[in-house]
């Protein structure tokens, strides 16, 4: 979710991981306002002539790094085969966010839903004149966000991978987000973009520490029980990462108000909307997730008649859907390897 991305796998040669910038014009949000001028932040890695067609998405606050450690030669997505689209989402501060709009900066940037990401992404691919993908992948708000597009574009894509996501999302991961979003704007300055290093401090706590995490995981990673060295580690990197508070907030919204079932036909039915689902689905997740709890993950999958569902055997909670672990990593990377392998046989 929160954490940068780790490199497990150090046989394989670096990414040249180059993102452009793609003006997709006005982008019509399902509020009614429009995000004007929209552009979409994305790199583009691997074969020129693909035999398949991935699009990576972003969990929130994270960017097209995000499943670094699954892409590149001889991993589950095999830039030697593959052509891989990774996606940065709205309001991660390189697609268009709160804090880069030149025409609706700051506070003035319209609320934006995970269904506006995806059409987003479905724009993206008009502009790139790609019809139709053979992979949407993501994990957390990522994961979120390729259900999503089974939903909203299910013409255009042949099979997804949802890692430690959410069809709905649960009144625990809305409490999560509304303490962080408190802590927020309890400063001052959040409204023009900066917060005071406490502030921050008090944020990683939340969703670095107690959310991304679980009770077994710092207790193994910190037998002696010094877990001040864990927090002052999370407090340093969202430090270094110097996000911006209004785009964690937007996003946070983002998060908060999805539901699959709220996608135009649906009527509000969560289950209905998963259930028109009928690509082949892979569905992983984590015992002990507290910011996306497995049991959401679980259900979602069981309303998919083409989903197959598999729990990560990890420790790490949320943070197992990252590159917290080799050992999980590794799973990850075999499951979905295995998953594509049996599509193209």
């Amino acid at each position: 979710m929160l954490s940068s991305s780790l490199t497990i796998n150090q046989n394989s040669p670096p990414m040249e991981w180059n993102p452009q910038t793609f003006r997709i014009g006005d982008l019509p949000l399902e509020s009614g306002e429009v995000i004007e001028d929209c552009q979409i932040s994305a790199c583009i890695l691997g074969n020129s002539h693909p035999t398949c067609t991935v699009l990576t998405t972003a969990s929130i606050a994270g960017t097209h790094r995000r499943l670094d450690f699954l892409i590149g030669p001889g991993l589950a997505l095999n830039t030697d085969h593959y052509r891989v689209i990774a996606t940065d989402a709205l309001g991660n501060g390189l697609s268009s966010s709160p804090s880069n709009s030149a025409s609706q900066p700051g506070i003035g940037f319209p609320n934006f839903t995970i269904r506006d990401m995806v059409d987003s992404q479905a724009a993206l691919l008009d502009h790139l004149g790609i019809d139709r993908i053979d992979l949407v992948i993501g994990a957390s708000m990522g994961g979120m966000q390729a259900l999503q597009w089974a939903v909203s574009h299910p013409k255009r894509i042949e099979s997804v991978v949802a890692i430690t996501p959410m069809a709905r999302s649960t009144a625990w991961s809305r409490s999560v987000n509304a303490v962080s979003r408190q802590l927020l704007m309890s400063d001052s300055g959040w409204t023009a973009g900066a917060v005071k290093a406490d502030t921050w401090h008090g944020w990683a706590a939340l969703m670095s520490v107690i959310a991304g995490r679980t009770p077994v995981s710092i207790a193994a990673e910190f037998p002696t029980d010094d877990a001040d060295v864990l927090l002052q580690r999370e407090q340093a990197n969202v430090i270094e990462r110097d996000l911006d508070p209004r785009d964690w907030i937007w996003q946070t919204r983002a998060y908060d108000s999805h539901d699959v079932g709220h996608t135009p036909g649906h009527d509000g039915d969560t289950a209905k909307a998963l259930g028109t689902i009928d690509v082949p689905v892979l569905v992983l997740a984590a015992p002990g997730d507290l910011y996306n709890p497995e049991a959401a993950a679980r259900w979602a999958a069981e309303q998919i008649s083409t989903a197959e569902y598999l729990e990560i055997p990890s420790i790490h909670g949320h943070q197992a859907g990252a590159s917290r672990s080799a050992s999980d990593v590794d799973f990850m990377d075999r499951q979905i390897a295995r998953f594509l392998e049996q599509l193209h046989r």
